[in-house]
């Protein structure tokens, strides 16, 4: 069984036909997937969707490019959010300096509301960074020496010291489908350099189709085509990247229950 660890599914390009999404997942191995949260003011939206299938679960976060709209005054609106049995994760949050669509100072209140959130329920949180690697390392080993608390750093895509970092943090990295294109030689570098037992996959549907299905519409199934790179790079079996990342992500969504 492979996991999809993030993803959007609450997304309206899935909208017409999300139950053959889901049952396709299913068919090609993919057991669970995570459906992704980036505002809170949609965020109805992506609980409903876990509500609908069993083995769908969702996150609960404000995305950094959303934070100049909904800069939290704490953790609080994320926690009580996080009480719904569905809602395995808190975020998507963290840094985007490649877009800058939220101002910088907002984007990292945001970050450190959400890693209180993610410290008081327990729940790991899911780190977005993009040309911001120093000061997402920054926060996560300031945050980590002020009190503990688990995630990963999703669609890895940084540098070889940010996987340093989150590896010695007792953090986890997830590979998506850039890790598959051509010119992503030093992000696979990188990767090959990283414990098997750190890594999960995702496809970050709808965006981000891997290699060879690259421009079209991403989804859960074709977290396949990752895993095989994946497995290339390290080495080792299909049927031993799957349980690898399988069992990475268990460790790491302790709440999410496997399925039947």
């Amino acid at each position: 069984m492979l996991v999809d660890s993030h993803c959007h599914l609450d997304f309206p390009e899935f909208a017409p036909e999300l139950d053959a999404v889901v049952a396709r997942a299913k068919a090609a191995g993919v057991g669970v997937c995570v459906s992704i949260g980036t505002t809170l003011a949609k965020f109805p939206g992506v609980r409903a969707v876990a509500e609908r299938f069993g083995d769908v679960w969702c996150s609960v976060g404000v995305h950094p490019h959303e934070a100049k709209d909904e800069l939290l005054d704490g953790p609080h609106r994320l926690i009580d959010a996080a009480a719904h049995p569905k809602v395995v994760g808190i975020g998507e949050t963290g840094l985007d300096y490649f877009y800058e669509h939220s101002p910088r100072d907002d984007q990292v209140a945001n970050f450190r509301a959400h890693i209180a959130a993610a410290r008081q329920t327990g729940l790991p949180v899911i780190v977005h960074t993009r040309d911001a690697d120093d000061e997402t390392i920054e926060i996560l080993r300031g945050e980590m020496e002020a009190a503990p608390f688990t995630g990963l750093i999703h669609c890895f895509t940084g540098s070889q010291r940010l996987a340093d970092a989150a590896v010695e943090l007792g953090m986890f990295i997830s590979v998506s489908g850039i890790a598959t294109f051509k010119k992503s030689d030093d992000l696979r570098a990188v990767l090959k350099t990283v414990p098997l037992d750190r890594l999960l996959v995702e496809t970050d549907a709808p965006f981000l189709a891997p290699m060879p299905l690259r421009g079209k519409r991403n989804e859960p199934a074709f977290v396949v085509n990752t895993a095989a790179m994946l497995a290339g790079l390290k080495g080792v079996s299909a049927d031993d990247l799957a349980t690898a990342t399988t069992e990475n992500f268990f460790r790491l969504f302790t709440k999410v229950r496997r399925p039947g």
